[in-house]
């Protein structure tokens, strides 16, 4: 029987949950790199025993963490991320400019053919590729050439590219999304990039129609269907039927559309996940009732799933990382909060149970199925 194999990067350490396929007992390992801020932990599809670690600390500033053994142990790579040419410049709100820097991996990609390359999107936003398992770093500089950086604003967790999507079907193929800035689609290895955003509607901007300053939490499509992508947004779920040429709202009957995770089941295109969170200004759920939201109609139809999770007086937070689906037969949902819990449902949503409850506060979760 197949196993599974959680991440979970918190703001005091990493901790590695494991499981066989039932996904009913689990063995908590941790905290790896106890007290320090982990942000992403992505392990590798093509190597499962490959994973790689973003720590961050603003005494010691980022650092890289890959391990081969599935986490028993861990060696530090490659932390030069080296920027191709003469740094650019964004604008802040008051339009004065300010140098690009570099404060944080947010999020690793790896490959999905070649367990040595790896993606990492990093903040100030920037796009970083390593061919050698880590060790080195090199700007994909054509997404900051793209000619609209100085209009990128920092959300308000910073100017984060936080989702990297490769396409399985076309290996140029990758969209990234940027808060505050916007979805973007590269189709020939990154070497250049288009901005992807025509539908996206945000009024808290000077041009609520512009090309670019959306604030978009998170990008997920199904592998089958990669022209197919879900967006959460600052405010709105949104859908493109055509790789991002353009969308159009799924909101539906959400309590809320405001959020920052969204995925696909494994194996149902159609079927989304979201978790609203009432508004921009109180990051906590609706009433207070933890609620993940599924649509099997690929939007707008959407029901809520209760089983398991608190109803009453639930105040946590989920962040844009923190949700993530597993590839066995039903398939396995997980999410994570900042009250340090984390959460599965072997059953793709209808049942619910807390893996662990006591963690610090949880920044990201990923799966991986173990052969």
């Amino acid at each position: 029987m197949s196993g599974i194999r959680v991440l979970v990067g918190t703001r005091k350490g990493a901790f590695i949950l494991t499981a066989d396929g039932k996904r009913q007992q689990w063995n908590v390992s941790g905290p790896h790199f106890g007290g320090w801020e982990m942000y992403h932990l992505k392990g590798s599809p093509v190597n499962p025993n490959r994973i790689y670690a973003s720590q961050s600390s603003g005494w010691f500033g980022q650092v890289v963490h890959r391990s081969d053994d599935g986490g028993k142990t861990w060696a530090t790579v490659g932390n030069e991320f080296v920027y191709d040419g003469v740094a650019g410049t964004h604008q802040w709100y008051d339009g004065t400019p300010h140098p690009w820097e570099f404060k944080r991996v947010w999020h690793f990609e790896p490959s999905l053919t070649d367990a040595d390359t790896v993606y990492a999107g990093v903040e100030d936003a920037a796009l970083f590729r390593s061919t050698d398992g880590g060790q080195t770093w090199q700007e994909l500089s054509g997404l900051r050439g793209h000619g609209t950086g100085p209009e990128w604003q920092p959300g308000a967790g910073g100017m984060c590219l936080h989702t990297i999507l490769l396409d399985p079907s076309n290996p140029q193929r990758i969209f990234v999304a940027i808060s505050a800035a916007g979805a973007f689609r590269t189709d020939d290895g990154g070497k250049t990039w288009r901005a992807i955003n025509q539908g996206l509607r945000s009024d808290y901007i000077p041009d609520p129609n512009a090309e670019v300053g959306h604030c978009v939490h998170r990008l997920a499509l199904h592998p089958s269907r990669p022209q197919v992508l879900f967006m959460q947004k600052h405010w709105d779920v949104m859908r493109s039927d055509d790789a991002g040429e353009s969308w159009y709202e799924i909101s539906g009957n959400l309590p809320s559309d405001f959020g920052f995770v969204v995925d696909v089941h494994a194996h149902e295109p159609e079927t989304v996940y979201v978790l609203p969170i009432k508004s921009d200004s109180e990051h906590y759920p609706p009433e207070g009732k933890l609620r993940v939201y599924r649509s099997r109609t690929g939007g707008n139809e959407w029901e809520a799933l209760t089983k398991g999770l608190p109803q009453q007086d639930c105040y946590v937070n989920v962040l844009r990382d923190a949700m993530a689906v597993d590839s066995l037969d039903p398939c396995g949902v997980y999410f994570g909060t900042t009250g340090g819990q984390v959460y599965v449902s072997a059953d793709g949503g209808d049942n619910w149970q807390a893996i662990v409850s006591n963690l610090p506060a949880v920044l990201s979760v990923e799966v991986q199925t173990l052969p």
